[in-house]
Order: C-alpha cells, then sequence, then structure tokens
C-alpha cells in the first residue's frame, strides 16, 4: 500500500468525525434561531473589511456576534469588537497552525457566545481557498470572496471553494482600472466553476454591491429561520 492511499481512509476519518460535530453545530443554531455565514477566501481579500461595513449596517435590530479564525494576532478580532458586537477569537498557532477552522472548535467558541442572544453569526475563517471549503462547520452557507488583485484564474484553480459556495463576492472591484485584470475573464471562470453561483461585484470604498450584499443576508436569515 502507497503513502497516498493510506492517507485517503484517514482524511476520510477526519472528515467523517468532523461533519457529526457540525451536524451538532447546525442542531444548536437551530434551537437558537441563529443564521450561520461562513467567510472563505485568500489572506486579504478583505473578509474582515466587508464585516466591518456590515455590522454597522445591519437594519431591523440585528443582532450579530462574530467568531474570528486566524493563524496568530488578534488584530482582525480587534476591529470588529469596536462594532460592540460579541466576537470570539480562535487562533490556531497553539494546535500546529493550522490553515483552517474545523467544527470542533466552532463547538468550543461557541462556549463563549450567547446564541440566544444573536440572529446572525459570522465566521470569519483563516484566510486560505482549500482547506476551509472541505470542512463544514455547521453553517447555513459558505461565502467565497475573492479580490481582483488575486488574478482572474482562482475560481479554476481552487474549484471547490467556488463549489461549495452559496455566494461569490468579488471584492476591490474599484481597482479595476488600475490594474491588468481580464474581469470578463474572472466571470467565465466563476461560471465555468458553478455556473449556478450568484455574485456580487464589491468596493467597501464606493459603496458598490453592498446593497446587494445585505439583501442576500437578510434573504439567507428569512430562509434559516424558516428552515428552524
Amino acid at each position: 500500500m502507497t503513502d497516498a492511499t493510506r492517507r485517503i481512509p484517514v482524511i476520510t476519518r477526519i472528515l467523517e468525525a468532523n461533519d457529526r460535530v457540525a451536524d451538532e453545530n447546525r442542531r444548536r443554531f437551530a434551537e437558537a434561531g441563529v443564521c450561520v455565514v461562513n467567510l472563505v477566501s485568500s489572506p486579504g481579500a478583505g473578509k474582515t473589511t466587508l464585516l466591518e461595513h456590515t455590522l454597522p449596517a445591519l437594519r431591523g435590530g440585528v443582532r450579530a456576534g462574530v467568531i474570528v479564525g486566524d493563524i496568530a494576532t488578534t488584530r482582525d478580532a480587534e476591529r470588529l469588537a469596536v462594532h460592540d458586537v460579541p466576537v470570539v477569537q480562535i487562533t490556531t498557532e497553539a494546535f500546529g497552525g493550522s490553515c483552517h477552522l474545523e467544527a470542533t472548535t466552532i463547538r468550543q467558541a461557541l462556549d463563549a457566545l450567547d446564541l440566544d442572544s444573536l440572529d446572525l453569526l459570522f465566521v470569519e475563517n483563516v484566510g486560505n481557498l482549500v482547506c476551509p471549503a472541505e470542512f463544514d462547520l455547521g453553517e447555513h452557507a459558505k461565502v467565497a470572496l475573492l479580490s481582483v488583485t488575486e488574478g482572474e484564474d482562482k475560481p479554476i484553480k481552487y474549484p471547490l471553494a467556488f463549489q461549495v459556495a452559496e455566494l461569490a463576492v468579488i471584492t476591490k472591484i474599484d481597482l479595476v482600472p488600475h490594474l491588468r485584470y481580464d474581469l470578463d475573464a474572472m466571470r467565465a471562470f466563476l461560471e465555468k466553476v458553478n455556473p449556478r453561483l450568484p455574485r456580487v461585484e464589491m468596493s467597501i470604498y464606493t459603496g458598490q454591491g453592498l446593497d446587494a450584499w445585505m439583501a442576500w443576508l437578510e434573504e439567507k436569515m428569512a430562509r434559516a429561520a424558516k428552515r428552524g
């Protein structure tokens, strides 16, 4: 038996164990009536910046919280905590610098949150387009962010992230005129990887796409509430 074939059952067991805990998390979210959105992207795509503008824009008294995943530092959590929302930081450096969050780490983080006092919970995953796509956390939806500064080909280089996502957010769209960037090629790559994936093309600094993003969140919360 080769090393490669030995790794396959090990990986399978890891994912099966993760999925069992993800189902537990999902039940907890349903019981508390919390909609959970998992943000995945490469480092620097703009997850924290998106949340910095999303949290104050939430309407109707929506009560939000955030779980932040990073390998090291609490910098992103500190940026979000100023918006007077509960923020829990997970740093993976202590257990090997994992490049993703798993259902077990989310379960542990939930002990620091009062789920009954929340309507919406964001998970800002560790910056990585590979591993976070493979691990179910019990969330209602994954959202894949892709900045124009990363190049057009990320959807076809890392297809799983965009296949499991329910929304693609194209960030820093205001920079396109200043880059050698083929926006149509990126759109075509997304279409090839996941023809049914809706997308929002966004610039935080001009406001483009923010209303569409907020509308998507409201619809996702409404659907989660119906499912119970």
